[in-house]
Parts: C-alpha cells; sequence; structure tokens
C-alpha cells in the first residue's frame, strides 16, 4: 500500500442511499418490480407497423385549416 494513498471518499448522496438501503432491504427489488410495471413491455411488431402504416402526413403549418379567403 502507497504511504500517499487517501481513504476512499464517498459523498453525502451515497451515504443517504446506503442508509435507506440499509433501512429498508426490499427497496431494490420494489424498483424493479415498479419498473418492470411501466417500462419493461414486450413489443407487438405487427401492431406496431399497423401504426406506422396507419400514419398521416402532417402540414407545414398545421394550424392553416383551409384556403385563405378570397382578397386577402
Amino acid at each position: 500500500m502507497s504511504i500517499f494513498r487517501r481513504p476512499d471518499y464517498t459523498s453525502e448522496v451515497t451515504q443517504f442511499i446506503d442508509g435507506l438501503k440499509a433501512q429498508k432491504p426490499t427497496l431494490e427489488a420494489e424498483q424493479r418490480a415498479g419498473r418492470a410495471l411501466l417500462w419493461d413491455k414486450q413489443l407487438d411488431r405487427s401492431a406496431e407497423q399497423g401504426f406506422q402504416d396507419g400514419r398521416l402526413e402532417q402540414q407545414a403549418y398545421v394550424y392553416l385549416t383551409g384556403q385563405r379567403p378570397q382578397g386577402s
């Protein structure tokens, strides 16, 4: 070991998270379950293709709904 080695630094945020995990050991499992509930989904490729096929071309100026009145 080097004589110039400093003790390992641990930030306040890391200390807080480590303390939170020590108080509630099921925290990571709950986070993974929540992520699986909302984000980890299997995609239906045929439905995705249908969505892409059903898209309509958007106008260049979306608020222009019709022709301009005569005389303008």
